[in-house]
């Protein structure tokens, strides 16, 4: 029999896997400031804490770091906790246990010792949140061995990813963009998994190879599509997880297409984009044909001006831009602005890519 599948929103995906985790294991727990709330953390914990109990399901205090420290010691005690940040900025509260404790058990335990726990945060845009409640720290959480970093794009990847990160034993950062949660994709009704260690592989192209992270993909895509009758074949590769880095994919695709563009959402110096142009400079070097491109934030706090952030975060006719003037080729600006200009305000999600992928 075909397995159903059905169009739901990302944060509708990432609720049904909770559910899901929940049902098939009584270990799995979920904690997190604003869990039971009516808003239930963006639609994705709706209705959990009627359906498992407050045992299971249940709010926590401002106390960031002595409840990670906790959760880790309920990890390493046999329960499967999922804590939820609805900010990534509130993880630096906890970094200690996190880097220190999480990170490090397996290692110094010599395997006999799992910490079996998921870190759910949420980066994105908007809100005038400003410089303290607007950060994309996939890249620091990268640097610690111990730690799986994930940032999946899609309401398919998303379900599976986190039914995935539930079922490892090892502790993952899960990291969710605002703006993918009311995106729809096909997502099938039975629990499934997705690899927390392999990229996804887009659009074909033979022109460059653009290699995006999180909403990132979705600006790509945008480009990808209006580039396309202009001339310019962008292939996109949805990197997925930021560590383990799916390097072989990437690393096969630029073997293509001679040109390496990485999209983050992060910023430019010291993150992640910088990483994977590393890695493909000391493996594939001869087949870049020109050098790498990195577009990422600009080294500047994140403002909480509307007007300011305006221009501080690239969106699909920035990447459009520099993707045209990186490859040295002849387009008309005003032919990128008629086929990227926003119909919504640049500090809430564009209707233009509404999925499903």
């Amino acid at each position: 029999m075909l397995e159903t599948t059905r169009q739901i929103t990302q944060a509708e995906a990432i609720r049904e896997a909770l559910e899901q985790a929940m049902d098939e294991d009584e270990r799995v727990i979920l904690i997190g400031e604003g869990v039971p709330d009516p808003k239930g953390v963006f639609g994705t914990t709706s209705g959990l804490q009627e359906r498992f109990g407050t045992a299971r399901v249940f709010d926590m205090p401002l106390a960031e770091n002595g409840m990670t420290g906790i959760c880790i010691g309920a990890a390493i005690s046999g329960l499967r906790p999922v804590m939820v940040h609805q900010r990534i900025d509130f993880t630096l509260l906890c970094m200690d246990q996190l880097i220190n404790n999480a990170a490090k058990w397996r290692y110094m335990f010599a395997g006999q010792v799992n910490v079996p726990l998921v870190i759910r945060v949420i980066v994105g845009r908007g809100w005038g949140q400003g410089p303290q409640h607007a950060q994309s720290l996939q890249a620091l959480f990268a640097h610690v061995p111990g730690l799986k970093v994930v940032m999946p794009s899609s309401g398919y990847d998303a379900k599976g990813m986190l039914l995935a990160a539930i079922r490892d034993d090892n502790p993952v950062i899960f990291i969710e963009h605002r703006w993918l949660h009311g995106i729809t994709d096909e997502v099938p009704t039975l629990p499934y998994t997705v690899a927390l260690n392999k990229a996804m592989l887009r659009r074909p192209g033979k022109d460059a190879t653009v290699v995006a992270f999180s909403f990132m993909v979705i600006e790509t895509l945008l480009v990808a599509k209006a580039l396309v009758d202009l001339g310019i074949d962008l292939e996109v590769i949805d990197a997925r997880a930021v560590r383990p880095l799916d390097m072989t994919t990437i690393i096969e695709s630029v073997q293509r297409t001679g040109v390496l563009i990485v999209a983050d959402t992060a910023w430019k110096t010291g993150g992640i984009a910088g990483e994977v142009v590393a890695a493909v400079a000391e493996a594939a070097f001869n087949s870049l044909r020109q050098p790498p491109l990195r577009i990422a934030l600009p080294d500047l706090p994140a403002p909480t001006s509307h007007h300011l952030s305006k221009d501080y975060y690239p969106d699909a006719l920035h990447l459009a831009r520099a993707i045209v003037s990186h490859l040295n080729v002849a387009v008309a600006d005003i032919e990128l602005v008629n086929r990227l200009h926003r119909s919504t305000p640049h500090d809430v999600p564009q209707r233009e890519f509404c999925g499903p992928f």
